[in-house]
């Protein structure tokens, strides 16, 4: 049977209620389209653009520099060191198939500049119970400035589909006064 086409006068233009709500549907589009900018720009939904190429096994030696130097313990569930940067100072955090290291610890109140990478596939950072996602990628250093305002501690989970694991994919980040 080959394809053919549509009878004449199939089409029949929208009326009534049909019309009204196309009418909708486009004017919530152009709503949409001129809120990007705005967004972008006020809204401080977007991360300032800092990104720097790297190779992964350069990010990686970096990470443990800092984790050496920085080390103030050890998570007791995860068995993986918690570093406490200087404030003000660079954090890093980088990200592998299934696993987020090192765990952070944060002053409230104060600025970091934290670097995020991954060795191996593209995750997810998202920072939960915060509405916080960046998309981590292998080869770039991205540079997120932060300054936490609540004491707690907050999960990091992958949102981006990483493999078998993913769903064990949980990090930590310490916010301490």
């Amino acid at each position: 049977m080959s394809i053919s086409p549509p009878p004449p006068g199939w089409f029949k233009a929208p009326t009534g209620g049909e019309r009204t709500w196309v009418g909708i549907a486009l004017l919530w589009c152009l709503l949409m389209f001129l809120m990007m900018p705005y967004w972008h720009f006020r809204g401080k939904q977007n991360s300032t653009g800092e990104a720097y190429r790297v190779a992964p096994a350069d990010f990686a030696a970096r990470v443990e520099r800092f984790v050496e130097s920085n080390k103030v313990a050890e998570d007791p569930q995860s068995k993986k060191p918690i570093v406490e940067p200087a404030p003000g100072g660079d954090a890093y955090l980088q990200a592998r198939m299934w696993d987020w290291y090192p765990v952070l610890r944060l002053k409230k109140g104060q600025e970091y500049r934290l670097h995020i990478s991954s060795l191996d596939l593209q995750h997810g950072f998202s920072l939960q119970p915060m509405n916080m996602n960046f998309q981590v990628l292998p080869g770039y250093d991205h540079v997120l400035t932060i300054t936490p305002t609540r004491t707690g501690d907050y999960r990091v989970v992958c949102n981006e589909f990483c493999g078998i694991g993913h769903h064990t994919m949980v990090g930590k980040i310490e916010v301490r006064d």
